[in-house]
């Protein structure tokens, strides 16, 4: 099976704190969305905005540091998943490592029962057969025990 490769991840130095924005204040910007809110005047698709209502306040070099900052988080998140899907991928390829021998042991061991329940009859047969004989043998040797007397 061919495995995701982890790409190299490059840091950003740069990083966008929301401290370094000018008249960014997190408390207006949460009373605008909820005015907004109150009033139904939400877009239908918030969650496209990748800068929020911020995005207008602060600077290109601003927004840039932002979304590097944002890429560098979701890269983390996907080197998250990718190291979770490996462990997946490698504990699914042990389970079916384990299934597969399972089978065969099952296999063999169908086999061998195959064999014993074979072994079974024939020893069943062979002892009705010895004890006729030895029930012959035992109405001989009466018969003789008469003859002797």
């Amino acid at each position: 099976s061919s495995k995701i490769r982890n790409p190299e991840v490059q840091s950003a130095d740069d990083v966008a704190i929301l401290e370094d924005c000018i008249d960014f204040s997190l408390a207006k910007t949460t009373s605008k969305i909820e005015e907004k809110l109150e009033k139904g005047n939400l877009p239908d698709c918030l969650d496209d905005d990748i800068i929020p209502s911020v995005g207008n306040e602060i600077g290109a070099e601003a927004q840039i540091r932002f979304l590097k900052a944002k890429l560098r988080v979701m890269q983390e998140e996907l080197d998250s998943v990718v190291c979770e899907y490996r462990k997946k991928d490698d504990e699914n390829q042990n389970l079916k490592s384990r299934l597969t021998d399972t089978e065969e042991e099952n296999t063999r061991l169908q086999r061998m029962i195959s064999m014993q329940r074979s072994q079974t009859e024939k020893y069943k047969m062979l002892s009705q057969e010895a004890n006729k004989r030895s029930e012959g043998l035992q109405q001989e040797v009466t018969a003789l025990e008469k003859v002797l007397q």
